[in-house]
């Protein structure tokens, strides 16, 4: 299914026959740019930038490499083709067709849901803004761009969706979600995690394993969707979020490499040593992974859900891999294990599955990140480093759920707010470690040249070579 790129607004959506639509996405177009301009990468319209775009949805074609200005890199709307087949298989509309227009009963809810997942896209671009002045090689100031350039066209995916199904009022909203800011006090962006600084590289590499690792999830669920359109338009998106949580998984894992050789050069066992010879200590960086976990694990929302269960009942939103699961795909008599506080303690409690959904979500994803981990986990052992990653208790640093305003230390022992916070700075990174970390980050753009306190990746993009010149500069 090939993408039109002879048009102002590049799609396979056969755009040019809906005069009226064509011209509305056409005037958004001009003030996405000025957000782009405004709030995007930094310093870089002058740049170019080896970057992939989509030129098919197809398995085999959807990626083409070329040196392009970013300004100029162009987005569009893409989604899978269309199954005419396609029934809904869970929920109440189990075993009808999926719907092709927003059924008016649930026009409200799927536009708030389709503005809250187009409102992380451009968030994170605006959180990552400036990493590129401190890039610590040409192959991930590429990467970085990549990343940023296709959450631009994940928002252009929603964009489309409000503009063509929601009327007058999916145009405010798309109108909207080019107003509010990440991080700004009068008008920030809808979720938390979105609002939190990426102050530099380390940040963004466990933002993309983590919380772009949730996007994964939540993207899958809302793959399930009955509203057809909705659904093709995640799975494409599905096929581009792949990477951004390459580019996080392996940041890191080529931080831990080096920290790791350097230990074992110099000899050193403990895991806060390394600082002098200016790498990332183990002990920092589980600090971190401790972070970023715990707030990723809110964007999950309440453990238990009245929304969540109507989405799954209305046929809105299904779980994770829906079509692999060996139930009835209706759960009305289903529980769910889950843990809570009662009378001061945890305790593991069975609840209707229904309401537990996103909690389950949740656990499906805690089980990949820690596939995650078990990676890493190689990295030290292969050296023979005696340290070790591991996930925090589900309890820890929590705002939203269960264990939201309790006191929880990373091995799940429940404390007082002041036990808690005397141990603060040894759990979670604290300013002089953010501080510590900067003072390492300094753009290197040489070709194959990589700052002190990261690996190289074990190969290059597109069977490129790792010392290629992915960044051009003017």
């Amino acid at each position: 299914m090939n993408i039109d790129y002879s048009q102002l607004i590049p799609n396979n959506v056969d755009l040019a026959s809906d005069r009226t639509l064509q011209r509305a996405l056409e005037r958004w177009q001009p003030a996405f740019l000025g957000w782009w301009n405004d709030t995007g990468p930094a310093e870089t319209s002058d740049l170019q930038v080896y970057l992939r775009t989509a030129i098919s949805v197809d398995r085999d074609g959807w990626a083409n490499f070329s040196y392009v200005r970013m300004p100029e890199y162009r987005w569009g709307v893409f989604l899978v083709p269309r199954d005419d087949n396609r029934k809904v298989h869970f929920g109440d509309h189990q075993g009808e067709s999926v719907w092709q227009e927003v059924p008016g009963e649930y026009r409200s809810t799927l536009r708030r849901i389709i503005v809250t997942q187009g409102d992380t896209e451009p968030a994170s671009v605006e959180q990552q803004r400036l990493l590129g002045r401190t890039a610590p090689s040409l192959y991930d100031m590429r990467n970085l761009f990549q990343v940023n350039v296709e959450e631009g066209r994940h928002l252009w995916a929603m964009v489309y969706l409000l503009h063509r199904y929601f009327g007058k009022d999916g145009r405010e909203e798309a109108e909207y979600l080019l107003e509010r800011r990440s991080g700004d006090t009068d008008n920030p962006r809808i979720l938390t995690a979105f609002n939190e600084q990426t102050r530099h590289w380390l940040a963004f590499f466990m933002f993309a394993f983590f919380t772009d690792r949730d996007g994964k999830f939540q993207l899958s669920s809302l793959a399930e969707s009955a509203f057809d359109p909705l659904s093709r338009t995640c799975r494409f998106m599905l096929t581009e979020e792949a990477h951004h949580m390459f580019v996080g998984e392996s940041g890191v894992a080529r931080t831990v490499q080096r920290t790791c050789e350097v230990m074992k050069q110099h000899g050193l066992r403990d895991s806060k040593e390394g600082r002098q010879q200016g790498i990332i200590d183990l002990n920092t960086l589980q600090k971190f992974v401790n972070f970023h976990y715990s707030v990723t694990l809110d964007l999950f929302g309440s453990d238990i859900s009245s929304n969540a269960a109507t989405y799954y009942t209305t046929g809105l939103k299904g779980r994770y891999e829906e079509a692999k699961r060996g139930d009835d795909h209706r759960l009305s008599s289903d529980e769910y294990p889950l843990l809570d506080m009662e009378n001061g303690k945890i305790v593991e409690k069975r609840v209707p599955a229904l309401t537990a959904l996103n909690a389950r979500l949740r656990d499906d994803y805690i089980e990949e990140i820690q596939g995650g981990l078990n990676r890493w986990n190689r990295i030290p052992e292969n050296l023979g480093i005696p340290f070790r990653f591991k996930l925090p208790h589900v309890g820890f640093h929590r705002k939203i759920g269960n264990f939201a305003a309790q006191f929880i230390s990373p091995e799940g022992q429940v404390m007082t707010e002041t036990e808690w916070n005397q141990h603060r700075d040894e759990w979670m990174p604290s300013e002089s470690d953010h501080r510590y970390i900067e003072s390492l980050m300094g753009q290197v753009i040489e070709p194959g040249k990589f700052a002190n306190w990261i690996a190289p990746p074990a190969k290059g993009i597109n069977s490129k070579p790792i010392d290629f010149e992915y960044v051009r500069f003017n």
